[in-house]
């Protein structure tokens, strides 16, 4: 899973910097020029796209997406870690719908044979992040519901934006 984990990193970062690259590129061509790269934006929309499915499974897999755990974090140990799983699979589920619908399209897009508009390539072949992504983040949630399982922790661990900022406040004190 190590080796999962940098690639999702290395994947995320490398699209992050060939967008930045080739939107940087294509300002200085187009006022210092006065030209660009006709598939530039194309190409910029499939980087954000492959950094978005991937990154979806990044963000489960760190517990940085957004979260209301208010009445959980009140609960005790075993009906949090209940409620836990409930969640999880209720996740999966959700990822599985997903999943099978972005499945469908993209095998519906790879019978039609459109091309994208600007570069010569299958748009069923950009497409396949979609089902890719949620098939990463299936993975991720069924190592939430293993560890929840076996013990290993007793709840969903979600971003907690205001303990985060009580910390940075107290770190930005700290240093004055």
């Amino acid at each position: 899973m190590k080796l999962l984990d940098r690639l999702e990193e290395w994947l995320i970062s490398l699209m992050l910097f060939g967008m930045t690259a080739l939107t940087f590129t294509q300002v200085v061509m187009r006022y210092a020029f006065d030209s660009g790269i006709s598939w530039g934006l194309e190409m910029t929309g499939v980087m954000f796209a492959f950094m978005i499915f991937i990154g979806i499974s990044y963000g489960v897999r760190v517990g940085s997406h957004i979260g209301v755990d208010a009445l959980v974090k009140l609960m005790p140990p075993g009906a949090r870690k209940a409620s836990s799983i409930l969640v999880v699979l209720l996740c999966l589920l959700y990822v599985g719908f997903v999943l099978v619908g972005a499945s469908t399209y993209v095998s519906k897009m790879m019978d039609v044979g459109i091309e994208l508009e600007d570069m010569p390539i299958e748009r069923w072949k950009v497409l396949i992040v979609m089902p890719i992504g949620y098939a990463l983040v299936a993975l991720r949630f069924l190592q939430i519901l293993w560890n929840l399982v076996t013990g290993k922790t007793d709840s969903l661990h979600l971003a907690d934006e205001a303990a985060d900022a009580l910390k940075l406040k107290a770190s930005e004190e700290n240093s004055l």
